[in-house]
């Protein structure tokens, strides 16, 4: 029977450890009393593969797997009642540097020397990356006497490393191989266990559908996709970790290591314990190989950056899916500014910004007015900027419906001005843009946002950074706001309206709406004074 090891302690007093148990995960069919495990469930060796593993790393190998990576082996190489694998895909989810290499070189050469299939390939979007494991696990099968005596007496003992390819050939001539992650990796071969590493980065189904078919003609084939978490540009992850949390499929498997999704907004708030807390949730060798003091280091300063460093280290390191690595507008922040307003009784300092999306299939017309500092305004609010949304279109009749309501629309709201970008894709309503009889409304001036776009994106990015602004936290709104990337213009940027992934349309013409309204409204001319009688 295979013990948890211990591994080295890196933690300071009172510092929280690692999470061995994912946040999420498929639980076992086994049922009945705790099994060896530790953890409560009732699968045993008769049961699990992964105890096998564990052992193998431990007895022959000579370094034991962590409580996690012990965790997860027993999980997801549950058997059927048959002695098949239950699972034909497995997803595990954790943060970096936590040991998956290790973990994989140890399941590589698992099946290669115990199971003796006939064919292991493993992937990554960086072949350095999948070399890394493959000349680690080369290594240790040279080194361990156990293993060594099952490889050719040739020269280079079965080691073959040439021409762009590596390979790793028992005595009896069972294979792995590495490959990196593209349309080619995997087609013409038939594989027994494939793994894929760093699932985020697979941003089309190219990789995936090259090498997954491969393996349909291997009775008992399994897939690892391994991974710390993605922004929307990660389709494939995002694509299985869904059908694998839908639980509708019991050759499903997921473990992921990860902090709750709402500490996106509320690292900003947090007190050291608290993220710490949370890192252990997502870090399951914290304070075991990882220090919590470095990662707590490391996540103020991502927390004081913002932008593109924040998000990277949410994913990376708290394992929280995010809509974009490189956002326009701190999600933390924005969801901070949550606070509605009336802006009814400010009329005579609102502005409407008009934007489109570039597919036509949505438009946003947004409103902004800078508050009085006057007793009038409750304090907090005096000279912020407060936004609202006025109306929304969605669908193929998008524009249509625009172009019918937005007249009514501002004749009621009566805005001092009514903005638009002629030099986007709001050019489609171009037309109806344009000054005639009866439009605008009369006291609304129409104006053109046209070179300053660059200053109306990052002025709005620096008003929420500085807290300028409130919202009234709108699903629509915070949307686009928080999934808006940027899109660089020299030292400048805007927001990209196209999907960093493959090129679609991205619909951010919320962001751009509230960001219009809210730089016009900053630099509007006071009202005049009501005149005084008497």
């Amino acid at each position: 029977m295979a013990t948890a090891p211990a591994p080295p302690t890196n933690s300071a007093p009172g510092e929280p450890l690692g999470a061995t148990l994912p946040r999420l995960w498929t639980r076992p069919l086994v049922a009945g009393p705790p099994g060896p495990c530790g953890c409560g469930c009732a699968l045993t060796e008769d049961t699990s593969d992964g105890y096998d593993v564990a052992w193998f790393a431990e007895h022959v190998i000579g370094q034991g797997l962590d409580p996690w990576e012990r965790w997860l082996v027993i999980h997801a190489l549950e058997l059927r009642p048959n002695g098949a694998p239950r699972f034909r895909h497995v997803l595990a989810i954790v943060a970096r540097q936590n040991g998956k290499t290790y973990l994989l070189t140890v399941l590589c050469l698992y099946w290669l020397f115990i199971e003796r299939v006939e064919l292991v390939l493993s992937t990554s979007t960086n072949l350095d990356y999948a070399r890394e494991a493959w000349e680690e696990g080369c290594n240790l099968a040279l080194s361990t006497p156990d293993l060594a005596v099952d490889l050719p007496p040739s020269r280079n003992r079965g080691i073959y490393q040439a021409q762009g390819q590596q390979r790793l050939t028992t005595d009896l001539g069972n294979r792995w191989k590495i490959g990196a992650s593209n349309r080619r990796g995997g087609r013409s071969l038939s594989i027994d266990r494939l793994v894929l590493d760093e699932l985020r980065e697979h941003d089309s189904w190219k990789a995936w559908n090259a090498a997954v078919p491969a393996t349909n003609a291997r009775p008992g084939s399994q897939i690892w996709g391994i991974s710390n978490m993605g922004d929307d540009a990660a389709v494939v992850l995002d694509s299985r970790r869904d059908a694998s949390l839908a639980g509708t499929d019991p050759a499903l498997f997921i473990a992921e290591w990860s902090a709750p999704p709402e500490w996106r907004e509320r690292v900003h708030k947090a007190t050291d314990a608290e993220l710490l807390e949370a890192l252990a949730a997502a870090n399951p060798n914290l304070g075991r190989r990882i220090s919590g003091e470095a990662l707590l280091s490391d996540g103020r300063a991502a927390i004081a950056a913002g932008g593109e460093e924040l998000a990277e280290w949410l994913t990376e390191i708290m394992c929280i899916r995010i809509r974009s690595r490189n956002p326009a507008i701190d999600p933390g922040k924005w969801a901070d500014l949550a606070e509605v307003v009336d802006l009814a009784a400010y009329r005579n300092r609102t502005v409407l910004c008009l934007d489109v999306a570039p597919d036509g299939q949505h438009a946003t017309l947004a409103a902004a007015a800078k508050l009085p500092d006057e007793e009038s305004v409750p304090e907090h609010l005096r000279g912020r900027v407060a936004i609202d949304v006025v109306a929304a279109w969605s669908g193929p009749r998008a524009t249509a419906d625009l172009r019918a309501e937005l007249v009514d629309l501002v004749d009621r709201v009566r805005p001092r001005r009514l903005v638009w970008f002629p030099s986007g894709p709001a050019a489609q309503v171009a037309a109806d843009m344009a000054k005639r009889k009866g439009w605008p409304p009369r006291r609304v001036r129409l104006e053109e946002i046209r070179g300053e776009v660059p200053a109306v994106c990052m002025g709005f990015a620096e008003q929420v950074r500085s807290s300028e602004v409130v919202h009234p936290d709108d699903a629509l709104l915070n949307a686009h706001v928080t999934g808006a990337e940027k899109l660089p213009r020299g030292d400048q940027w805007v927001f990209s309206r196209r999907d960093a992934a493959d090129g679609s349309a991205s619909h951010v013409d919320g962001a751009y709406a509230v960001a219009g309204a809210v730089h016009v409204a900053r630099v509007l001319p006071a009202p005049p004074a009501p005149l005084s009688i008497g």
